[in-house]
């Protein structure tokens, strides 16, 4: 029977394509093998001999974490791709999804943002190492088709959030760092106090739509260029600090620290590619992902990865 293999699941995608119980699928995690190290990597390939690889393996934080290790996370997500792809090459891999996100996308272009522009310029400097890294899984993918005629496929989501999230409070991704603020704030009884406007526009997705559509894109997706994962609806940060209030019960006063950064002011992405192969896709409401994430994280902590 042909295995999968499903690399970083230790993450919130990789923990809910776990909770499908799908027969065949091998996980690993860090402690597993270190994928900047190319013996390694080979090694663990060439025991579990996956004729799949889901590719989710990767340095990754929000804004914060972003600005501050900008070497370090160029230099940690390019060695784990270049290791990962070759190595799947070498061992007669014969398709592989590996995932991007919207950061790639350059910070000055048209929108909504479309596949065929992550190159037509540099992306936003508070996460350039980060999305320059990122970038380079797409031109590896491409490299190797053409050449070696892997069937590599690249996938773009937009911010995906759930269970099993990264609930650091400085450097974590607005959704899990927001639970772990405004839970701790009506802990404490002290006033809730967020990064930046909120006025900054994102499309965020659930970790358990990624999971299917990743599932999809394996058996069905086999174009050159890559396809955004993406329900196209655009939600204010201050939209979704009330989502979150409300689902906690914080009744404290929230405040919004206009001296932190925003980041891109909004970046809405094109999802008609995906509506095309799948237009009955049904993607969770933020609500009742924002209720489920809140729900976890109540359940797990303080035993939550920081």
């Amino acid at each position: 029977m042909k295995k999968t293999l499903v690399t970083g699941t230790g993450g919130l995608v990789g923990y809910a394509i776990r909770k499908l119980n799908l027969e065949n699928f091998i996980y690993i995690i860090r402690k597993d093998a270190d994928l900047t190290d190319f013996a390694q990597t080979k090694r663990i390939f060439e025991k579990i001999k996956p004729k799949r690889v889901i590719h989710l393996a990767a340095e990754v934080a929000g804004i914060g974490g972003n600005i501050i290790h900008s070497g370090e996370f160029f230099r940690s997500n390019i060695m784990i791709n270049v290791n990962v792809l070759e190595v799947a090459r070498l061992t007669g891999v014969s398709k592989l999804i590996s995932f991007m996100s919207t950061c790639v996308f350059p910070d000055k272009c048209s929108y909504p943002l479309n596949e065929r522009d992550i190159h037509s310029g540099p992306p936003h400097p508070s996460n350039a190492g980060y999305a320059y890294a990122k970038r380079m899984l797409e031109v590896q993918s491409r490299a190797y088709r053409k050449e070696f005629g892997c069937n590599f496929i690249v996938a773009i989501p937009t911010n995906i959030y759930g269970e099993n999230d990264i609930w650091n409070l400085e450097e974590g991704h607005v959704i899990p760092s927001l639970i772990h603020k405004v839970f701790l704030a009506k802990k404490s009884g002290s006033d809730l106090v967020v990064w930046g406007s909120g006025k900054p526009l994102r499309e965020f997705v659930y970790s358990r739509d990624i999971a299917k559509l990743t599932l999809w894109a394996m058996r069905k997706y086999d174009d050159e260029l890559p396809i955004i994962l993406t329900n196209s609806e655009e939600v204010s940060i201050k939209q979704l600090v009330d989502v979150i209030v409300e689902e906690v019960g914080f009744k404290g006063k929230v405040i919004f620290d206009r001296a932190k950064p925003d980041g891109q002011f909004r970046k809405p992405s094109d999802n008609s590619k995906l509506k095309k192969h799948l237009p009955k896709f049904s993607f969770t409401p933020l609500e009742k992902g924002i209720k489920n994430t809140v729900e976890w994280f109540m359940k797990n902590h303080p035993n939550v990865r920081m």
